[in-house]
């Protein structure tokens, strides 16, 4: 049976390739080394499209009002919880955006960006190991798959068609220049 839920882990995969990158951008200018304004924005941009507008959109619009329809609370439960990150990490993500308008402010970017660095981890780790197992164990097989094609849609009704595509090729060219 396919589950909703392993097509967010597979998002979770390069969202934490993209950490790695941002957190070798931070590394670098923690360095006093030189990371170029356009590269930082464009790897912000990539998490606030990847990894808030499309994979946090799936969440919320769907997998999570499943999650509560077959008894996981929301309220005082991991639901609440998982929101409530999302919350915090656009905040970072906001940060880090603000920090590099105009002139790069550092320091302030560097702060957001470990900040995030480590939300999203620990975030992760709980979504996988933790709330989605329990998921998966109550949404019955017809509402995955019911799941799993609005995620399709909504991909390509929000995130436009080839989106995912040019987040890849952006993701693999920052490997070679900064994880290489």
């Amino acid at each position: 049976m396919d589950y909703a839920s392993r097509d967010l882990i597979d998002e979770h995969e390069g969202i934490l390739f993209g950490l790695k990158i941002l957190e070798k951008m931070a590394n670098l200018l923690k360095g006093k080394e030189k990371v170029e304004v356009t590269d930082i924005k464009d790897m912000v941009e990539f998490f606030q499209l990847f990894a808030d507008k499309c994979h946090h959109g799936k969440e919320e619009g769907f997998l999570f009002p499943a999650m509560e329809k077959y008894g996981i609370p929301r309220e005082n439960g991991p639901i609440g919880q998982m929101l409530s990150e999302h919350v915090e990490g656009r905040k970072y993500m906001a940060q880090m955006v603000d920090s590099a308008k105009d002139k790069l402010r550092t320091v302030s970017f560097i702060d957001a960006a470990r900040n995030y660095i480590k939300l999203l981890r620990s975030h992760i780790d709980k979504e996988n190991n933790v709330l989605f197992p329990l998921g998966d164990k109550k949404i019955p097989p017809n509402v995955q798959t019911e799941l799993l094609e609005s995620f399709e849609k909504y991909e390509e009704e929000v995130m436009g068609r080839g989106t995912h595509e040019k987040l890849h090729i952006l993701l693999n060219a920052f490997e070679k220049k900064y994880l290489s």
